[in-house]
């Protein structure tokens, strides 16, 4: 009988994990979201306010205004491939193609693409295999699709959320998909979300744990469905849990862009966000007079220091700016962590000497 194994990622495994899988554990993958329109309204659906419904495109946390950009993010991380993502890429199913189209054209056929979809017309399919798609992952709750794909000579399989409650349902869908060769099914620990917070709750789903965001009993739910699986099935099965997209997939995909990315400058942390010390409290033409004044009076290697003018402040070594805080008057000085991502989000600022009396706390733009 076949063995269900857990992975250095802590997912689990029934039979072979499918190769989008890895590659996205590893944080290789680009998140492309095409689009965040789509026909359905499942209640469970994550999908943020600035991107449900909103007919937008991003590169991971990137806005994307030409496919230029899709390949920058793609090389920042040294992308081995992409999945593609929304809402539902087939809605706006010339935009995905191009996009898929490009993405081999530019980083070659090795570059693995997968795609979420729902409903799908064999021209569809067929174009979406003349384009290259190495994996498409249908979100639906029976095989019709999937079958068809399987017709086309794609590789295809299923992905949904582990819901309590939908024992039977999920079995018999899995009945039905070993019936017909399905090649994975991919069962996502049920997570809240703000945008899926009162829908959880109106159906007497609660939180697993205080520090989590996962839904109580999803976990339990997908330890059955591998177990009866194990027995009634020759289905590959990985089962995802919460705690893989943020604790790995997402910082082994930060560290990657770190890795390319970081200045001479920031210290890369094991959880792959960006450290570094900043002076700021002057206009964009005094910071640019003060750098040079600080590059002549203390020594300091050019790029060692740099002018972010869209943030309003000088850029330099963590131990420089502790180092320049107790000598330098006219400028504030912290040390600041932040994601290597195109937003750059800022997870912690550090002063490094006191406000003056009554200020308050600042924070760097």
């Amino acid at each position: 009988m076949r063995k269900i194994f857990k992975t250095p990622a802590n997912s689990l495994v029934l039979g072979e994990m499918p190769p989008g899988c890895k590659l996205c554990i590893k944080g290789a993958k680009l998140v492309l979201f095409v689009t965040g329109l789509c026909r359905r309204k499942c209640f469970y659906c994550p999908l943020s306010e600035k991107r449900k419904g909103k007919d937008v495109v991003y590169a991971n946390e990137r806005p994307v205004r030409s496919a230029r950009e899709i390949v920058e993010e793609a090389r920042a991380m040294n992308a081995l491939g992409t999945g593609i993502t929304g809402g539902d890429p087939a809605l706006r199913f010339r935009r995905t193609v191009g996009y898929i189209r490009m993405l081999k054209r530019t980083f070659g056929v090795k570059h693995h693409v997968h795609m979420y979809c729902i409903e799908l017309t064999r021209r569809q399919m067929r174009i979406l295999k003349a384009a290259g798609v190495d994996e498409l992952r249908f979100h639906v709750w029976e095989p019709r699709s999937v079958e068809r794909a399987l017709e086309e000579g794609l590789h295809a399989g299923v992905e949904l959320p582990a819901i309590p409650g939908k024992l039977k349902e999920i079995k018999d869908l899995l009945s039905q998909l070993d019936g017909i060769g399905c090649r994975f099914v991919n069962l996502n620990e049920l997570e809240f979300s703000e945008t899926n917070l009162h829908e959880l709750k109106s159906r007497g789903f609660v939180l697993k744990t205080e520090e989590s965001v996962a839904v109580k009993g999803s976990h339990e739910l997908a330890l059955k469905i591998l177990s009866w699986a194990r027995r009634h099935t020759r289905l590959n099965i990985h089962y995802c849990p919460s705690s893989l997209k943020d604790g790995v997939q997402l910082r082994n995909r930060l560290l990657r862009r770190a890795r390319n990315t970081a200045k001479p400058y920031e210290l890369i942390t094991p959880d792959g966000t960006l450290w570094l010390g900043i002076a700021y409290g002057l206009g964009g033409r005094e910071l640019e007079e003060e750098k040079r004044r600080l590059v002549r009076e203390f020594g300091i290697p050019l790029p060692l220091i740099s002018l972010n003018r869209e943030k309003g402040r000088l850029e330099m070594p963590p131990e420089l700016a502790e180092e320049l805080a107790g000598k330098v008057q006219n400028l504030e000085f912290a040390l600041v962590e932040e994601y290597p991502t195109w937003d750059r989000l800022q997870t912690l600022f550090l002063p490094l000497k006191p406000f003056k009396e009554g200020e308050g706390a600042k924070c760097a733009e």
